[in-house]
């Protein structure tokens, strides 16, 4: 097990410089070997940060739905090359933000708010008997977090629950805040117990003296395996600890959670403190939707979402003493960090050279040995375009979406299989895939991170071609009047994030003063706090945005209306395929024991079959 650094051991490691040339550490990518001896830019050029970040009182960094990306984005497609930093570069930022916090006499807190599973092979990739991310959060571990939260990618699959609490939580030392989760464990009487997976809450003291108070909430998250447990947050906040933690007045409120800043329950919680504590001040840090998001409750709160994959470090500010013993608003501040070494070695001031710490070197040293450890560097083949899946229209020849449901899985489900032969139309729900598939070397790596779910395909056969058409369009249709429905009643979904949602605004942008009139393609954020067009650090463009339906499918084949054919779907969509099935025929009434087993093959295999076949 490697040992938890705390902030102090940290502070004093020394940076690393000229020294650090003589280490001999490598990275792996396909069959050749980097040296880390030099550190260098990304390899094509970066736009800096166009200004300084603003500090007050009290400060956070902020990371959430890393899932697994610790490696960072190693591919040289845009806007790729700005989220390209590290963990262990991230590690040697948060160094040297601590020690900018000392100068300045403020404090800094560093804070994660859940999902750090299934994303990448780092966190997927593990050898048959082990559980997912045990390895990878080994190096999460020796961030010095003070406060982190689960994610509902924490609770699919109860081993990954149990190795949280078991292996993961201890490291935190109470500081893991699970408000309204509880694992069912044998307690010491080898009876079954519902124990919270980490503490309810927490009370602490910063460095400058200032009292907090925490909890870490999860939105009503139904998709929990058994012997987990999800209280919905409004019963949450009726319980009698809730009551007795939030009794006594803190300097602030610092509210984390695997939760949605806009259009969910945060205002439950926010309302239930305002009952005691009408003006204490309160700092939110949410996730779960993957984007840049800004929310202010009232003007002595702010809430902030921080973006996904190590793409974004969330920065904010509280200005707490000016606003003590008085009624005035809360001054805030909120950036969104680009995730590189051009974005840390402006806000440290440091160079390419001096910006590495031996700790931050040691991390990607580790990660970089665990990545040759599970083989990811295994190429499959090598793709001649980027597949995307909302850069590209859909369908298109450059859509992700229309390349695996059109090329990529009818191939690798026709091998060594005995209905091959029958026409078929195979339907999927386009957010399995979590992301798109560039041009170059595709490796075991990117096989994990487009597809990580090891999703099974199902069948109906006989369905006759001219209802299995209608069944995309009814599906589709379906979804459309339940989104309408949810955002007439500002209700967000309660299951998996739709990961082919872009995360920026896609409005043009000013060049602003102090940019030097240049900018590049990335994320352009409007949101919905003071100043929403300058929350961005860096000045993009912003890249195309196309929208995707739910559920995609492969082109129907090319036979007359009652010609029988299979009806091929994921196992997740087996009640739903029936549901709407019965629903535009009614020549047949169908149930589950119409549905059969269509391919050994499962999701997280296709893209590989396919690039080892035709990329090569």
């Amino acid at each position: 097990m490697i040992s938890k650094l705390t902030p102090a051991i940290l502070l004093g490691l020394a940076l690393c410089s000229t020294a650090c040339a003589g280490d001999h550490l490598h990275a792996r990518d396909g069959h050749t070997h980097q040296h880390l001896e030099r550190r260098e830019y990304p390899q094509v050029p970066l736009t800096p940060p166009y200004r300084p970040l603003v500090w007050g009182d009290l400060n956070v960094i902020h990371t959430t739905d890393t899932h697994g990306w610790l490696l960072g984005h190693q591919k040289t497609s845009w806007a790729e090359p700005y989220y390209s930093g590290d963990l262990g570069d991230f590690a040697s930022f948060v160094t040297h933000m601590k020690q900018i916090a000392l100068h300045k006499d403020v404090d800094l807190l560093l804070i994660d708010t859940g999902d750090l599973h299934d994303g990448t092979g780092l966190s997927d990739g593990y050898p048959p008997g082990d559980v997912d991310a045990h390895e990878s959060n080994k190096f999460v571990e020796r961030l010095p977090y003070d406060l982190m939260t689960i994610g509902n990618h924490e609770l699919y699959v109860y081993a990954d629950t149990y190795d949280m609490y078991t292996n993961f939580v201890p490291h935190l030392a109470g500081r893991y805040l699970t408000s309204n989760v509880n694992i069912t464990v044998f307690n010491s009487d080898g009876k079954p117990e519902s124990v919270p997976v980490g503490n309810r809450y927490t009370k602490f003291t910063t460095r400058k003296g200032r009292r907090i108070t925490s909890l870490g909430v999860i939105f009503d998250f139904t998709g929990n395996d058994v012997n987990t447990t999800v209280q919905a947050v409004g019963d949450m906040v009726k319980e009698q600890w809730f009551v007795e933690a939030i009794a006594e007045e803190p300097d602030a409120f610092v509210l984390i959670g695997h939760m949605p800043v806009s259009n969910d329950s945060w205002p439950t919680v926010v309302n239930a403190v305002r009952a005691v504590h009408p003006l204490t001040p309160i700092l939110i840090f949410g996730g779960h939707t993957h984007i840049r998001d800004c929310r202010q409750y009232d003007g002595r709160s702010m809430g902030i979402e921080s973006g996904r994959y190590m793409e974004t470090i969330g920065w904010m500010s509280a200005d707490l003493d000016a606003a003590k013993d008085n009624r005035d608003n809360v001054t805030f501040t909120r950036r969104y960090l680009d995730q590189n070494r051009v974005t840390y070695e402006y806000h440290t001031r440091s160079s390419n050279r001096t910006f590495d710490t031996i700790h931050g070197r040691s991390i990607t040293h580790g990660l970089q040995e665990l990545a040759a450890r599970f083989n990811l560097s295994y190429l499959y083949g090598t793709a001649g375009q980027d597949y995307t899946l909302t850069y590209n229209p859909y369908p298109s020849n450059g859509s992700l979406v229309s390349f695996f449901v059109e090329d990529a899985i009818p191939y690798a489900l026709a091998i060594n299989n005995t209905r091959a032969s029958i026409p078929n139309i195979i339907i999927i729900d386009s957010w399995a895939l979590r992301f798109d598939l560039l041009k170059g070397s595709f490796t075991k790596n990117d096989q994990l991170t487009i597809m990580p779910y090891q999703d099974s395909f199902l069948y109906i056969a006989n369905v006759t071609s001219g209802i299995a058409n209608q069944l995309l369009p009814a599906m589709n249709k379906l979804m459309a009047i339940q989104r309408k429905r949810d955002e007439t009643q500002a209700v967000f979904s309660s299951y998996e994030v739709d990961d082919t949602r872009d995360s920026a605004s896609l409005e043009e942008i000013d060049v602003r003063p102090g940019a030097g009139g240049q900018a590049s393609f990335g994320y352009v954020t409007r949101d919905s706090c003071p100043d929403a067009d300058n929350a961005d650090d860096t000045l993009h463009i912003p890249l195309p945005h196309y929208p995707v339906p739910l559920y995609s499918g492969s082109n129907p084949p090319n036979v007359t209306a009652d010609t029988p054919i299979d009806v091929v779907f994921l196992n997740s969509l087996g009640k739903e395929m029936i549901g709407i099935l019965n629903s535009i025929q009614k020549d047949k009434t169908y149930t589950m024991y119409d549905v059969l087993s269509y391919s050994p093959t499962l999701t997280s295999d296709i893209l590989g079959l396919y690039a080892q076949a035709m990329w090569n």
